[in-house]
């Protein structure tokens, strides 16, 4: 089946929101979040491993047979964090010790596995990189907004030590919006990860119902 592009990059940025919508990956919505920098690591890593994922299974779709489909969806997802993996701790080494055990448990995180089960298994190349990236993008934007919340809220910055993990260049993003000790220590703990998705989620949906959109928990933009 063939989606157009404009739904399948609405799809993943904003209607079907992978964590706002679907509340996939939540692991690293909540673990990861304790700042902004940190979950855009985060979520570009997770999006890298999405769009490759999501563009070999549509190339090779007419090869995989459906019973072993998951295994096989499994494998290349492993394959390509392996990849993004080695590829931290060469390059972004101060990243790759923050982010730790979470990029390995990429290969655990619902999305990816759901998104190669829903669309690219039943769509050619392109679409399903397209879909693979943008929901990924969706995703990293959803995990920065809550960095974002939290960071603001906890401790008064906004994406702190951005030089540090991304390198010199990203000096620019570093802002302080807030005296020093007046943040709520609660944000950059794990309940506040919970208030702040819980908020963000609560956002989303209200701008939907303004927009007379219908609430929806999950699902696809592709028909089985």
């Amino acid at each position: 089946m063939t989606t157009p592009y404009r739904t399948i990059v609405r799809d993943g940025l904003w209607d079907n929101n992978g964590v706002l919508a679907m509340l996939l990956g939540l692991c690293p919505a909540m673990a990861m979040t304790t700042s902004a920098t940190n979950a855009l690591g985060m979520g570009l890593a997770t999006a890298v491993v999405m769009a490759a994922s999501s563009m070999l299974v549509g190339m090779f779709r007419n090869q995989i047979t459906q019973e072993v489909r998951i295994p096989v969806f499994i494998l290349v997802i492993a394959s390509m964090v392996t990849l993004v993996d080695l590829f931290m701790n060469a390059w972004m080494h101060e990243l790759y010790k923050v982010l730790g055990m979470f990029i390995p448990l990429i290969v655990s995180n619902c999305l990816p596995l759901a998104r190669l089960e829903a669309f690219a298994g039943k769509n050619s190349t392109l679409p399903s990189l397209v879909d693979g990236l943008f929901m990924g993008l969706g995703f990293t934007i959803a995990l920065t907004l809550i960095g974002a919340v939290r960071e603001i809220v906890g401790v008064g910055t906004l994406f702190a030590d951005a030089s540090l993990l991304f390198g010199p260049a990203f000096k620019f993003m570093e802002m302080r919006l807030l005296p020093a000790d007046t943040g709520i220590l609660m944000m950059v703990l794990p309940p506040g990860g919970f208030l702040a998705l819980g908020l963000l989620v609560v956002g989303k949906r209200m701008l939907d119902v303004r927009a007379g959109k219908a609430i929806q928990m999950g699902g696809a933009h592709s028909a089985a």
